[in-house]
């Protein structure tokens, strides 16, 4: 989608981001019709410094192409000892709890929680029953969906990709992921003064590319929200996460550092031949 994206036109390859000092608690980055991976790391030193000072800060990003994970974020958020919470609608893929047509994003949330020692606990999903890339890899392969995941064109539940990628994505958890869904669209659009999913796929024009939106992310400090001795707080806190690894639970990306760690370790990393031979397709304008 970042390929489609670039070449048909779509994106600011030049963009140089304009961060502004908006209020003391709050950030603008104006990506400027770039990715907003740039914007974001140009902005991120002032969002610390302001969540630092005040407790709590926001991050505004504005007219930016983002199609990633978000957790780089949090997770960059994270490495200053701050809490991290960042979301961003997408393109309308997703049809409403009890609607047939797509209407909202994906829409996913991502959080992160420092730890003392070791990785933060850090947690990305889509508000989707499935995450858009994920549908992508399971048409790719030929493989069904799970039920209750989307519907095809005519509203009818389908377990077939290519059918759902004509359709519409459902939310996960019926009407509560419906309700996450709505809720980040409405503070991560109309809120921030940026597109919604409906008004972002509209100005794709059927490109395919990636979506144009904003994000609003969100920094908090932990010595400086009024939760009494941090140190202690703290502790209090990798107790609970203590407990729940304690009884042979994973936490949400567990797993994720234990690969980072593996392939820093040896230098190695694994990726399936079909995946790199779509990386030379798409190199040589396939």
């Amino acid at each position: 989608m970042c390929v489609k994206t670039l070449r048909a036109g779509q994106v600011a390859v030049d963009a140089e981001p304009e961060i502004r000092d908006h209020t003391p608690a709050v950030v603008i980055a104006d990506a400027r019709h770039g990715f907003s991976l740039l914007a974001f790391e140009q902005a991120l030193p002032l969002l610390v410094a302001k969540a630092r000072a005040n407790g709590i800060a926001a991050l505004v990003v504005r007219n930016c192409h983002h199609f990633s994970a978000l957790w780089p974020e949090v997770e960059a958020i994270a490495s200053y000892g701050l809490v991290g919470l960042a979301t961003n609608p997408s393109h309308s893929w997703v049809a409403p709890y009890g609607g047939r047509a797509p209407l909202l994003g994906t829409n996913p949330l991502a959080f992160a929680w420092p730890r003392p020692d070791g990785a933060p606990f850090v947690f990305d999903f889509a508000t989707s029953a499935m995450a858009r890339g994920d549908m992508e890899l399971h048409r790719q392969d030929n493989r069904p969906l799970p039920p209750g995941t989307a519907l095809d064109s005519q509203g009818n539940p389908t377990t077939e990709a290519e059918a759902a990628l004509q359709g519409s994505m459902l939310p996960f958890g019926g009407h509560k992921g419906f309700a996450l869904s709505l809720m980040i669209e409405l503070i991560a659009g109309p809120l921030i003064g940026d597109l919604t999913s409906r008004e972002s796929l509209a100005v794709d024009g059927g490109e395919g590319g990636a979506p144009l939106h904003g994000q609003l992310i969100l920094a908090m400090s932990p010595a400086g929200m009024g939760g009494g001795d941090p140190v202690a707080s703290a502790l209090r806190a990798e107790a609970l996460l203590d407990a729940v690894t304690d009884q042979g639970a994973r936490l949400p990306s567990q797993r994720r550092y234990a690969a980072r760690a593996e392939a820093s370790r040896t230098g190695k990393v694994r990726i399936s031949a079909a995946t790199i031979e779509q990386i030379r397709q798409l190199r040589h304008g396939g």
